[in-house]
């Protein structure tokens, strides 16, 4: 996957959204393109797709208007049809119409405590034919912080930080509730936490005010001058929010089930899933992760199996191509830095070839 990052100045969403498209169209065009192909792919209709891109798009524009502003100005400019940009966009709820593949995406593991500023990595695992190219995104928001992310290029965020030293991960999940009902998109609510949050009461506030039709945790975390870091794991779902805390060591692990005791009852990621294995996995090997640069933790979250470890994944090119799953992005956030150090692929080759930062 390629990188490529772009500082906007404007606190303007409209402006900034026209900045945007306008200096990268064709990945704007190309990634819908992909996407819808990709849905196609799924047997998720057409019409479907639409219905559900408009109805979350309708929902964005009610419940965080400035970023429908900016998605709208990021169309134009980038001439794409509205509803196929949207439809990247709110592409965690138009999967949700599908009934979940065997894998899921990402592993997390973030680490707070008492005196100490937060230290995290996570994967980002997904299908290497619908990512080419991704953003890296600064800006200033509406509320005044100044945030930097990675994201696709039609997604409003993924994971990333905030001047008020406030980080975020994300990570997909599956329960019984999801619906194509067109909820808010999950990934606009991981842009208004990083926008406008400045501790973690903050972020769950904004996460509980939206009204979901896809699952998804937010793992959001805090570095404060003086005090130390905090946690915690925002699991969204059309059911409710859960709230993990982490454990009494001070780590905080997700993959891609629940972890709420009420919401996990309505877990649907199937069981072939590795989400439990690369949970396990990160449990085993976090002693490990503590008080290390960004490639030296890659490197400690592989354990003995390096790049065989669970949570590298590589492709199987004897399944569809639906089915095969890539590490594309290894991520480790600063929040007391402000800063994001990134390398693509697994953390493996992340340990090896090193993180750029941004």
């Amino acid at each position: 996957m390629q990188l490529h990052s772009f500082t906007s100045t404007t606190t303007d969403p409209a402006v900034r959204g026209t900045e945007l498209g306008a200096a990268f169209g064709p990945q704007f065009r190309r990634t819908a393109d992909l996407y819808l192909a990709h849905f196609a792919e799924l047997g998720i209709p057409a019409g479907q797709v639409r219905g559900i891109a408009e109805r979350s798009g309708a929902a964005l524009a009610a419940w965080a208007p400035n970023l429908a502003e900016e998605a709208e100005a990021i169309a134009d400019a980038a001439d794409v049809e509205q509803w196929h940009l949207a439809a990247v966009g709110a592409r965690t709820e138009i999967l949700a119409a599908a009934p979940p593949r065997a894998e899921g995406e990402c592993s997390t593991a973030v680490h707070v405590g008492p005196g100490r500023a937060a230290e995290s990595i996570q994967t980002w695992d997904w299908h290497d034919f619908l990512v080419p190219e991704g953003l890296l995104l600064a800006c200033t928001s509406e509320a005044g912080l100044r945030v930097k992310m990675f994201t696709e290029f039609g997604t409003a965020a993924k994971i990333g930080v905030n001047s008020a030293g406030v980080g975020l991960h994300f990570n997909i999940l599956s329960h019984a509730s999801d619906s194509d009902a067109g909820g808010v998109p999950v990934h606009a609510i991981a842009r208004r936490v990083l926008d406008e949050a400045r501790c973690l009461a903050d972020a769950q506030r904004i996460a509980a005010s939206a009204t979901v039709s896809a699952s998804t945790v937010l793992t959001v975390f805090a570095s404060v001058p003086g005090e130390g870091s905090h946690a915690v794991s925002l699991e969204l779902s059309p059911s409710g929010l859960g709230v993990v805390e982490p454990g009494p060591d001070g780590w905080l692990l997700h993959t891609n089930h629940f972890l709420d005791a009420d919401l996990y009852a309505g877990d649907t990621m199937p069981a072939d899933s590795t989400s439990l294995e690369r949970l396990a996995h990160l449990d085993a090997v976090r002693e490990a992760l503590t008080g290390l640069g960004s490639a030296e933790r890659a490197r400690a979250a592989c354990g003995g199996d390096g790049g065989r470890a669970a949570i590298c994944m590589v492709p199987d090119p004897s399944l569809p191509r639906i089915d095969q799953w890539a590490t594309l992005l290894t991520v480790s956030v600063d929040t007391a830095g402000f800063g994001l150090d990134v390398s693509p692929g697994s953390p493996d080759e992340a340990a090896a070839a090193g993180f750029a930062r941004f």
